[in-house]
């Protein structure tokens, strides 16, 4: 592939044979960052080999230039190439020793064909949200199309409920022409939104569907990667529709209905193994059928945990829309109990950037939030993302120097745009980005509050300067807000950081499991080189769980927080930085269960968003962490052999799997 931006030959190949500064070197010698960056970002390339990290590096780093310098050679501008590789090698320089690195999105393709030969950023926007507000007599299931396609593209989306509120009566349509579905993401998409207006629209035929055109289970996927899983999703999506509507000619569209076709579509992009998928469910506070989605007594079909027959409840996570004084003692207890629903201030959110700052109701239109609760957004808006780590700079003129290509990264993305004509229209008026933090709690916890707020308060004046001077040179409008903290995941495993504004749960000894498909050829060197390697509870057919002994820089563990630290820590990064929103699960123990009330009550209107998440006693199998001790983690050093990734780089190994969304244990939604 051609791209107009090259770093030159002799800067990269002085990498080649540098360490690389992985995070999290287990007991055996080997990096989990590493051994990630292999499962999840590093692509098989043409020759059949895998991008070693100097090769992801270079693919992002002219990717990034190569968007920046076809925008200014096709607006006229000037560019000067001397200046643009004095930049990008730096930029380079501080990706490859991971001060920052792009969302995992980012990672993964930018620089590929679907970027920047097909002029489209879709595939690197992290996150998104369509009100159903949207729908029309015309088109009503417009807002579906967008979630579905989002979803299909590993977008998460948010949505609400609000169609409800626009008088749409279901109808019995009859049997129309049959209709092929072609082998394409559009032709899921279409032939859903076809069966939907027909439900929703007066005179419309429902068609008849042939989808012998869609491609068999287990045939590769070139554009996006992994394999297809055959027409059977789409089949049941469709059967699923029109069983929500059978028998209800005449009756209203509701809520409930509203979120089982969000909740559908979802269940069947995962299963379609086209993308993974997340959802956020936006509802109202005095809705006792939004607040009993997840309740299986009330809805026992779509929380059903029959393999033969399961429930779709579980696809999204449900928060409620409030306003400061709100009263909130009747979610109390359902939070208590399994930490849902969210809660989302949207008045705190249209009003204000930083809570450090004066109102300045720049994002007045601002609709709804994105599947991890980090990004405010207005319907058919998307959100890009990039993320920098505290704890790997030597002071904080060092970390204002990230900072630049961070932002830099984040704000070229909005460049390029998607092929949703409304999206293009809300993202180039408003040019919203998200640069992001990780390793908060681990600083905090290491040099205390006061330093952390002066990299914040600091970080964030630097990064407006940055956008005023960018924003000029590049022609295009300032951001309406640049800063957030996204819950992280995987990225933060290539360095080692603690996730966002969350402690690490396993704090400073601890097991990390991994999960790793039965084919992947690098599960045979696990085994022989000591590793505990168990067939996964969920899917052991095809399915394998390794575990990785780890000595963390965290200094505490989450559950060693109290629910009114983390809260307190979420606030501050509201307060100091984040002008979108700060992504945090609190996560508490049974004995503070009695907090959750108190805590939503003192921190009424220091945050825009919050979730919780009970941690009961009790354990499931194979968790993605599991606290050890020291000892233990010494015995692991004498069981274990390092392991020599030679062969896995040459060729030995599978192409890399994508990002789930947000890429984060607390905001991934796992099947039931």
């Amino acid at each position: 592939m051609a791209l107009s931006f090259h770093l030159a030959d002799d800067f990269v190949a002085g990498y080649r044979d540098k360490k690389v500064p992985w995070g999290y070197t287990d007991a055996g010698g080997n990096a989990v960052g590493e051994i990630t960056f292999l499962r999840t970002y590093s692509r098989l390339k043409e020759d059949g080999t895998k991008e070693t990290w100097v090769d992801v590096c270079q693919r992002v780093i002219e990717g990034m230039y190569s968007l920046q310098k076809d925008h200014c050679k096709s607006s006229r501008l000037p560019w000067n190439d001397a200046k643009a590789q004095a930049s990008a090698k730096e930029a380079f320089d501080r990706l490859f020793n991971l001060k920052w690195t792009p969302p995992g999105r980012g990672l993964w393709v930018m620089g590929t064909p679907l970027v920047n030969e097909q002029r489209n950023s879709a595939a690197l926007q992290n996150c998104s949200f369509v009100s159903t507000e949207s729908m029309t007599k015309i088109n009503p299931a417009k807002p579906f199309a967008f979630l579905m396609e989002a979803s299909m593209l590993g977008v998460g989306v948010g949505f609400d409920d609000k169609g409800a509120d626009k008088d749409f009566t279901i109808y019995a349509p009859e049997q129309g022409d049959t209709y092929v579905i072609p082998d394409t993401r559009e032709g899921w998409v279409e032939s859903t939104s076809a069966l939907i207006n027909a439900y929703l629209r007066a005179d419309t035929k429902a068609p008849q569907f042939d989808y012998s055109k869609v491609r068999p289970a287990g045939e590769p996927i070139k554009t996006f990667g992994g394999t297809a899983a055959g027409p059977e999703p789409l089949i049941k999506l469709h059967d699923l529709i029109r069983n929500l509507f059978k028998d209800r000619a005449g009756q209203k569209l509701t809520r409930v209905d509203i979120a089982d076709i969000g909740n559908l579509i979802g269940v069947c992009v995962v299963s379609g193994n086209v993308r993974r998928s997340a959802e956020l469910l936006m509802g109202r506070l005095d809705d006792k059928d939004f607040l009993n989605l997840k309740n299986s007594a009330v809805y026992p079909e779509r929380n059903s945990y029959d393999p033969k027959k399961p429930g779709w409840a579980w696809m999204s996570n449900n928060s409620v829309e409030v306003c400061v004084g709100s009263d909130l003692s009747g979610i109390v207890e359902g939070i208590a109990l399994n930490g849902e629903p969210g809660v989302i201030w949207m008045d705190v959110t249209r009003k204000y950037g930083r809570l450090i700052d004066p109102p300045n109701n720049k994002d007045w239109r601002a609709s709804g939030y994105n599947p991890c609760a980090e990004q405010s957004l207005e319907s058919f808006e998307c959100c890009t993302l990039v993320e920098t780590y505290l704890n790997r700079h030597e002071s904080i003129d060092d970390f204002k120097r990230t900072l630049k290509f961070a932002y830099l990264y984040a704000k070229t993305v909005t460049l390029l745009p998607t092929h949703w004509e409304e999206t293009n229209a809300i993202m180039q008026r408003n040019r919203r980005i998200g640069t992001s933090i990780s390793g908060i709690a681990n600083f905090a916890d290491r040099a205390g509050l006061p330093a952390l707020r002066e990299y914040m308060d600091k970080g964030y004046e630097t990064i407006q300067n940055y956008d005023k001077g960018y924003s000029e040179w590049l022609g295009i409008r300032e951001s309406i807000k640049t800063t957030t903290v996204k819950p992280s995941g995987t990225v933060s495993i290539l360095a080692g950081e603690s996730p966002g504004v969350h402690w690490t749960p396993g704090g400073q000894f601890f097991l990390r499991a991994i999960r790793f498909g039965n084919d992947d050829p690098m599960l045979p060197l696990f085994k022989a080189s000591g590793y505990t390697v168990e067939p996964a509870s969920e899917s052991p057919k095809t399915t394998s769980v390794v575990f990785f002994p780890i000595e963390s820089q965290a200094l505490r563990s989450e559950k060693d927080v109290s629910i009114y630290e983390k809260t307190s820590l979420a606030a501050m990064a509201q307060r100091h930085w984040s002008d979108n929103s700060v992504s945090v699960t609190v996560s508490f123990s049974p004995h503070e269960k009695d907090a959750v009330g108190t805590v939503l009550h003192m921190f009424d209107g220091q945050l825009k968003t919050v979730s919780f998440l009970p941690m009961g006693n009790e354990t499931y199998p194979q968790m993605p962490y599991t606290q050890i001790t020291k000892d233990e983690y010494e015995e692991y050093k004498y069981k274990l052999l390092p392991i020599d990734f030679t062969d896995v780089y040459a060729g030995m190994a599978a192409d890399a799997i994508g990002e789930k969304y947000c890429s984060t244990d607390y905001c991934e939604v796992p099947k039931p």
